[in-house]
């Protein structure tokens, strides 16, 4: 009998999980803005365990390491299953393995993906913000301090449709900001394998009664994030 499973994911994971999702395993989305104050999105990621914990056997999280947010979380009843990843890049590319190919190939990279873009959530969207707050000139100077070690803004194609708005949001803020735009192939293998229940060495799979550890992601070798609204894990 097919264990009953509930999808806890940030609301830029769970745009790449909704497609591939079946009406039997249900969801809820939490706010990305939460990753800007980790112990606050682990308090938030509690409270939603322990709820779905009541009715679900496997929990699923769309999140990986993400600012060590995940560390300390326990169900007493449910399986937890985690995307073996510092955060959220590995997973819309697929596996670790193909993060760390693009930050070998080239490491100043900011990445945005269709559920990036929506959130709203980075230096890049801020701007309007800080030339309101501070003129154009110095809203200019902070961005470029900002952005001084970035050279290409990669738009992460995952393969949903209709993505054409989202790429040229990209291409136009990598004009505006004198960076390189490129186009790079996602894939949605993790995302596959997390939900069909395919849990190999790409994830951390902890029982009931027992916390997430940090140990339990430290052998995957993962790069620090490049997004530079994705805080330093």
């Amino acid at each position: 009998m097919d264990q009953r499973k509930k999808v806890i994911a940030c609301a830029t994971v769970i745009e790449e999980m909704l497609p591939l999702l079946p009406p039997s395993i249900g969801y809820e989305i939490l706010d990305f803005g939460l990753h800007l104050h980790p112990q606050n999105l682990k308090m938030v990621l509690q409270e939603k365990i322990d709820q779905a914990s009541q009715d679900a056997e496997v929990l699923l999280l769309g999140y990986g390491l993400c600012s060590m947010a995940v560390v300390g979380l326990v169900s007493q009843t449910a399986t937890l299953v985690i995307p073996r990843t510092d955060d959220c890049i590995a997973i819309f590319l697929g596996s670790c393995h193909a993060y760390q190919a693009q930050v070998k190939k080239e490491p100043g990279t900011y990445y945005f993906t269709k559920g990036w873009i929506e959130a709203g959530d980075s230096p890049f969207q801020s701007y309007p913000q800080l030339v309101a707050k501070y003129g154009a000139e110095r809203a200019t100077r902070m961005m470029k301090l900002m952005l001084k070690n970035y050279t290409r803004l990669a738009f992460i194609n995952t393969g949903q449709a209709n993505l054409s708005h989202y790429r040229e949001f990209t291409r136009q803020t990598a004009a505006q900001f004198g960076l390189r735009y490129e186009e790079i192939a996602g894939s949605p293998a993790l995302v596959q394998k997390l939900i069909e229940g395919n849990w190999d060495d790409d994830f951390v799979v902890v029982p009931p009664g027992q916390a997430v550890r940090y140990e339990d992601f430290a052998n995957t070798n993962v790069p620090k994030p490049t997004n530079a609204s994705e805080p330093t894990k």
